[in-house]
C-alpha cells in the first residue's frame, strides 16, 4: 500500500491587498511539494480582493472564506481572528502562515516538511525572510540582539508548526485572545514555543519574501507605543508561563518598567 503524503495547510489572511493577493496565492500553488491545501480568509476588504478571490474558487486546492462577523478595532486582533478561523477548518498536520502581501519561495513547503520529518522534537519553526524594501530584496540573517531579552522572532509569514502545537497554544492563549491589542499572533506563538515548550527552532534559509514597510512611526524605537507594546509582551509572557519565567532581575524588563514609569509622569 502506497504511503500517503503529508498534507500541509497554508493559511492566508487578507485585508485590502488586492494588488498582491494573486501573487501570494500563486506562490502557494506553485510549490514543488504538491500535497497542499490553501485556505484564504478575507477580512471585509473594500478593494477588489473579493473579485480576485472568486477567480480562485474553481481550484480544488484553494478554499475561500469571508468574514461574516464584526471586525475588531485592532489590526493584530483581526489578523489573529482570521488565522484562528482558518486553523479550525484546516486538515493538514503541518501549518504554514502567510500574509497576503508576502509570498513563498517555491521550495518553502518542501523544506518545512523535511525539517519536521527529521526533527520530531520540534513543534514550531521559523524560516528567515527575504526583506523587500524600497531599494532591494535583502536576506535577513538570524541574529539576536545581545541587549534584548527576546529571541529573534520572524514575521508571521515565516512561521510553520505542527497542528498539535496549535491545539496546545489555543488552550493557553484563549483567555487573552481579546487582550493585548498590540501583540500579534506570530509573536504570541513564538514566545510560547520558545519559553514555555522549548520546542522552537529557526531554519537558516530565506524561504519567504516579506514586504517591509519600514519601522512604523507608531512604534518608533523607545516612543510611548513601543514601550507599551514591550511592557505588554512581558506581561503576556508572565501570564502564559504562569509566572514560571523569572523576570525580576532581567535588565531588559527592569529598563522597560523604568521607562514606562517615566512616560506616566509626563
Amino acid at each position: 500500500m502506497k504511503k500517503q503524503k503529508t498534507l500541509i495547510s497554508i493559511l492566508i489572511i487578507n485585508y485590502n491587498n488586492g494588488k498582491l493577493l494573486t501573487r501570494a496565492i500563486n506562490s502557494c500553488l506553485n510549490q514543488k511539494y504538491r500535497n497542499v491545501e490553501i485556505l484564504v480568509f478575507d477580512d471585509k476588504s473594500s478593494d477588489n480582493s473579493k473579485i480576485i478571490l472568486k477567480k480562485f474558487e474553481i481550484n480544488k486546492k484553494v478554499k475561500i472564506f469571508f468574514n461574516k462577523g464584526k471586525k475588531k478595532r485592532f489590526a493584530a486582533l483581526d489578523a489573529m481572528n482570521g488565522y484562528m478561523s482558518l486553523f479550525k477548518k484546516s486538515k493538514g498536520s503541518i501549518i504554514c502562515l502567510l500574509d497576503s502581501d508576502d509570498y513563498f519561495h517555491e521550495d518553502k513547503v518542501e523544506k518545512i516538511r523535511q525539517f519536521f520529518l527529521k526533527r520530531k522534537d520540534i513543534d514550531f519553526v521559523q524560516n528567515l525572510p527575504f526583506i523587500k524594501n524600497d531599494f532591494a530584496m535583502q536576506k535577513k540573517k538570524n541574529k539576536n540582539n545581545p541587549l534584548s531579552f527576546w529571541p529573534y522572532l520572524a514575521p508571521e509569514s515565516c512561521i510553520s508548526f505542527r497542528k498539535k502545537f496549535m491545539n496546545k497554544f489555543i488552550k493557553v492563549n484563549q483567555k487573552y485572545t481579546n487582550n493585548f491589542d498590540n501583540i500579534w499572533l506570530g509573536f504570541r506563538m513564538g514566545v510560547y514555543a520558545f519559553f514555555c515548550l522549548k520546542k522552537f527552532n529557526t531554519i537558516n534559509l530565506n524561504l519567504t519574501y516579506y514586504e517591509s514597510l519600514g519601522q512604523s512611526k507608531k512604534y518608533k524605537l523607545l516612543n510611548k507605543n513601543w514601550i507599551r507594546r514591550r511592557k505588554n509582551s512581558f506581561e503576556y509572557l508572565r501570564l502564559i508561563s504562569k509566572g514560571k519565567i523569572s523576570l525580576k532581575n532581567n535588565m531588559d524588563y527592569l529598563l522597560t518598567n523604568l521607562i514606562t514609569k517615566f512616560y506616566k509622569k509626563i
